[in-house]
């Protein structure tokens, strides 16, 4: 005969500790949904509010023009979000434009070589991010104080190299690279679409990409997991600097000339449109697809502003928030991965 103690029972603790790890697990599957698929929602909403009250948005002219519009910001945030991944930033990539730029204008002008030009002006850029990367992965410096000095002193380099002023560029075949078309697609959005497909594929489908979101989450754990730390982070800044200085050759071929100035503020609107698609400020969380609808909402919103001829000021007064709001957002969601 059983005594009372020996009985089976069921107490609503028993009950509670039995299905809240069902309950659980099915609050964290829905929130991973939300969290993937919300950012791509709002654009879906922005885009559709954006068609039926900005007068023009939705033509075949506005939409090519802001697709075009977005392939600056686009071609650097491919990298800046192996960068973000890693847990570090870089502010450098405005200036690092600006100084590919001009050094690919300079040596156009001066050898006549567009091929030569462009390698010179895209391994300028590429040495750039090696400096950072050095610094920040082998001297342990912080890679917001790293890349705030080298921005400063990138940008000195541009206004030294072109003597203060825009270098024209004489090689009219220089131009094909930002002004061409390929199956009416111009290059930078095809430049543009070939950076999405190729990063992506580095991030999600190979060791190198799965090592970057390792060292991004926890870069302890990942030093004595045998990862290569150090080198890791300096191919990310090289990588950064190869394709910031790329993207600063192809700006100066739409403008037809190199030009120290330009480009101020790049950075702001880059790591925005990672944060909005969901990279992490603290590493260890990036995908190739929140980044392509951040971007686009970065687009959109610029887009927006110019059609309505919103002043300049108020503009930066939209961005500040929109990049705040990305902070704000990429914050909850740390929390809620914590919790």
């Amino acid at each position: 005969m059983e005594s009372p103690t020996s009985r089976p029972t069921t107490s609503p603790a028993a009950v509670q500790a039995q299905t809240q790890p069902g309950a659980a697990a099915r609050a964290a599957r829905m929130w991973d949904l939300i969290s993937r698929s919300g950012i791509v929602m709002v654009f879906v909403i922005l885009f559709a509010v954006l068609s039926f009250t900005v007068p023009d948005f939705l033509t075949t002219r506005n939409i090519q023009g802001l697709l075009l519009s977005v392939t600056l910001i686009g071609s650097i945030a491919v990298t800046m979000m192996f960068v973000l991944a890693l847990g570090e930033v870089d502010l450098s990539v405005a200036s690092i434009v600006a100084f590919s730029g001009v050094v690919a204008s300079t040596v156009i002008t001066a050898t006549h070589s567009v091929l030569f030009g462009i390698a010179v002006g895209v391994l300028a850029g590429g040495a750039v991010g090696l400096v950072n990367g050095v610094l920040v992965a082998r001297y342990k410096i912080n890679s917001l104080i790293v890349t705030l000095a080298m921005m400063e002193v990138v940008r000195g380099l541009a206004f030294l190299t072109s003597n203060g002023d825009a270098v024209m560029i004489s090689e009219e075949r220089f131009f094909d690279l930002g002004g061409g078309a390929f199956l009416g697609i111009s290059y930078p959005i095809w430049s543009n679409i070939v950076g999405f497909v190729l990063f992506g594929f580095l991030l999600r489908k190979t060791v190198f990409g799965k090592n970057v979101l390792a060292v991004g989450g926890n870069s302890e754990a990942a030093v004595l997991a045998g990862l290569p730390v150090t080198r890791i982070k300096i191919t990310v800044f090289v990588l950064q600097g190869l394709v910031t200085g790329f993207a600063g050759v192809m700006l100066a071929s739409r403008m037809s000339l190199g030009d120290p100035k330009t480009s101020v503020g790049l950075e702001l609107g880059v790591i925005s449109a990672c944060v909005l698609g969901g990279v992490s400020l603290t590493g260890g969380v990036a995908t190739i697809s929140g980044v392509l609808v951040g971007v686009l909402i970065m687009g959109a919103v610029q887009d927006a502003m110019s059609l309505l001829n919103v002043p300049t000021f108020y503009q930066y007064l939209i961005r500040g928030a929109i990049l705040l709001l990305a902070v704000l957002y990429d914050q909850f969601r740390r929390s809620r991965r914590v919790a």
